[in-house]
């Protein structure tokens, strides 16, 4: 296909190069020709005629010949009709004979004219077109080659920018909505690779705020399931195996039971919806940041009200100012709650509370303190899916992950008050890195060595006082 393409601009121009080298042979023969109507100007003696004939060309066969002088005719190749029409015009007629063509030029001499005839042969009118030929054929060629090329690269880089559209476009069909390709190759190309980047971000985005509504709506079930639930465990016993009971008593008593068993079930699927969902989003959604002090004030409306029902003392302290911590604000509204919750879970009513928030030595410490029996063994409590309360301990591990997180830790101890004293501590994002010095880092390494030893508890001296 690109060889016809170049050949039909390269034909054309190889006629218009014949047709000048015809155009130049024909205009030698007028010089020739030229040469010989000069002459008879001047003079008619055959003598005269003869010796202009002679100069005009060396070659014989080529000499221009005279016709209209009278005496003997001569040995020319124009016929009778070619001389008469060139004679009756009176002006040069070019004819094509065979082996080449004649140019016929008339001459008025008095009452007669006389016409003179040179002849041009093929290979005067074709002189140098096979080697111009040649030359566009070898044009042509390289012409043919170099479209050749420039169609292969391009081709090429269109099928490079398929490939990687459709390899996108299976990763994104497999849930990886991360990914996205460099526009390239053609422009129709390069337009479908940035309709698809606006595509894959749109589709990143929905994702992002439907897993997101899921894990607020999740947390926003907790809390007034933490209300049905206490409410629920101020209801009667729901014991049927002991002592004698009517058929109204019985089934009574089978509906708390239920009520309370559903109860458990939900808070269950809760928690693993909050786990799951939490986990996305913080994956998706990369670093954040929280005003602590804000998030603290907005959570203690709701426990507020609910530990005025339950003639519960409380305190907050030490979130009057802002305090930025380096975790998003759902996961920790979630951590919050779910060591709230413990306290409202497994103490009785009336027990008071407090929650504390400070900063110190590069960490945001919260704390949540009550009176009630305390942790027996925090080192159970704190591993994953333990509890020493009969539950799955999900709500401390909530807590953790969410500190961990933020480069901190969570740690429980003996509460002022009594109780159990949980300590949230994340790392301050607006902290001044203090200088590690030698003996600092020894110093460190003994504390660490021993920890080994007494099984890796540090309090209360290495928790931050709160303000």
């Amino acid at each position: 296909m690109c060889a016809l393409v170049a050949l039909a601009f390269l034909i054309p121009l190889g006629i218009s190069l014949g047709e000048q080298t015809r155009q130049e042979a024909l205009a030698d023969a007028a010089r020739r020709g030229a040469l010989v109507t000069g002459a008879l100007a001047v003079s008619t003696e055959p003598a005269a005629v003869r010796r202009a004939v002679e100069a005009s060309g060396a070659d014989p066969a080529t000499r221009p010949v005279v016709h209209g002088l009278g005496g003997a005719a001569p040995t020319g190749r124009a016929d009778a009709a070619a001389l008469g029409r060139a004679a009756a015009d009176r002006r040069s007629v070019v004819v094509d004979v065979p082996g080449g063509a004649l140019r016929l030029d008339p001459v008025v001499l008095g009452d007669r004219v006389a016409v003179v005839e040179v002849f041009v042969p093929d290979s005067a009118l074709e002189e140098g077109s096979g080697g111009r030929w040649l030359l566009l054929a070898a044009v042509a060629v390289a012409l043919a080659g170099a479209a050749v090329l420039l169609v292969d690269r391009v081709a090429a880089r269109a099928v490079e920018s398929t490939r990687g559209l459709v390899k996108a476009a299976l990763a994104v069909g497999d849930g990886d909505l991360g990914v996205r390709v460099e526009p390239s190759g053609p422009r129709e190309l390069a337009e479908a690779g940035y309709a698809f980047n606006r595509m894959a971000d749109r589709m990143a985005a929905a994702h992002t705020d439907e897993r997101e509504l899921v894990a607020d709506l999740s947390h926003r079930l907790r809390t007034p399931l933490t209300v049905l639930r206490l409410d629920a465990e101020g209801l009667d016993s729901d014991d049927t195996s002991v002592g004698s009971f009517t058929e109204a008593e019985l089934d009574r008593r089978r509906t708390i039971r239920r009520i309370r068993q559903a109860i458990v079930t939900l808070e269950g699927e809760i928690d693993v919806l909050i786990k799951t969902t939490r986990k996305t989003v913080a994956h998706d959604a990369g670093p954040a940041m929280c005003d602590v002090s804000e998030l603290v004030r907005d959570r203690m409306v709701f426990w507020s009200a609910l530990a005025g029902d339950q003639n519960r003392p409380h305190r907050v302290s030490g979130a009057q100012l802002r305090i930025p911590a380096p975790v998003p604000r759902a996961e920790l509204a979630a951590a919050l709650d779910a060591v709230i919750g413990n306290v409202f879970r497994y103490t009785p009513q009336g027990t008071a509370f407090e929650l504390a928030v400070s900063r110190r030595d590069g960490y945001v410490a919260i704390r949540i303190d009550d009176a009630g029996p305390g942790i027996t063994d925090p080192d159970r409590a704190l591993r994953r899916g333990a509890s020493d309360q009969g539950s799955t301990g999900l709500g401390l591990d909530i807590a953790k992950r969410v500190a961990l997180r933020a480069n901190g830790s969570v740690s429980i101890d003996r509460a002022r008050l009594g109780g159990a004293s949980v300590v949230m501590l994340l790392a301050d994002p607006e902290a001044t890195p203090r200088q590690v010095s030698r003996f600092g880092l020894v110093g460190r390494m003994a504390r660490e060595a021993r920890e080994q030893k007494t099984g890796g508890r540090r309090w209360p001296r290495q928790r931050p006082t709160e303000g």
